[in-house]
């Protein structure tokens, strides 16, 4: 099955509550899409398919980019660890001049360029490791809900603060994960976020947006 059909048999169209402007292929719940994921790999143990969830970080920075259309309008964007390309086609629906979604994994890929489609915007997806490389001419970098574990964590950090060194305004969506680094960041705004799916403890959380300075 190519990455495309999977993720077509495995989710449904639908819309994250916080940005109910966006429809995204979804799945209903973790265990079994999850099962589903590492039968198709071939390798038990494999990753969440984080790409199949509307995570709260990332529906915070989507909301702030639509109602804070000047934060990208005209400018090239690039969307860190994209998952679901959530954020990246708000970039594109705010008016960004280009957007690029990166992301490991090819059925992210595949996501993204679905809904994107879906969507009815133009977003370049690329798979790679974006945190090895260079802004690549974007002035804007958004990442969403990308705290979650500390090697990440510090990785991402460290690509921040180039791309910041560098120029580029950095935007983060965070539902208060235990390794993000509230003292580099400064707050922008904050959302109730309710959730897609039996991801987290609570139907709805607190996330904040947040500016590298």
């Amino acid at each position: 099955m190519t990455p495309s059909s999977f993720v077509r048999a495995h989710t449904r169209l639908a819309t994250p509550p916080c940005v109910p402007e966006i429809r995204l292929h979804l799945a209903d719940e973790p265990y079994g899409i999850w099962r589903e994921y590492e039968r198709e790999l071939g390798r038990p143990g494999a990753p969440l398919p984080f790409w199949a969830f509307a995570w709260a970080g990332g529906q915070a920075l989507a909301r702030h980019v639509l109602d804070h259309p000047d934060a990208v309008a005209g400018r090239r964007v690039l969307d860190v660890a994209s998952g679901s390309g959530m954020v990246a086609i708000a970039a594109a629906m705010a008016g960004a001049a280009a957007v690029t979604a990166s992301d490991l994994d090819p059925f992210a890929i595949a996501a993204i360029e679905l809904n994107a489609a879906v969507n009815g915007v133009a977003v370049a997806a690329t798979a790679g490791d974006a945190l090895d490389g260079d802004l690549d001419g974007a002035g804007v970098v958004l990442a969403g809900d990308v705290f979650y574990e500390q090697p990440m964590a510090e990785r991402v950090l460290r690509f921040l603060e180039r791309v910041r060194a560098a120029g580029a305004e950095v935007l983060v969506g965070d539902p208060g994960r235990e390794h993000l680094p509230r003292r580099r960041l400064e707050e922008v705004a904050s959302y109730d976020v309710g959730q897609v799916g039996e991801l987290e403890v609570t139907d709805v959380r607190r996330t904040i947006v947040w500016r590298l300075p």
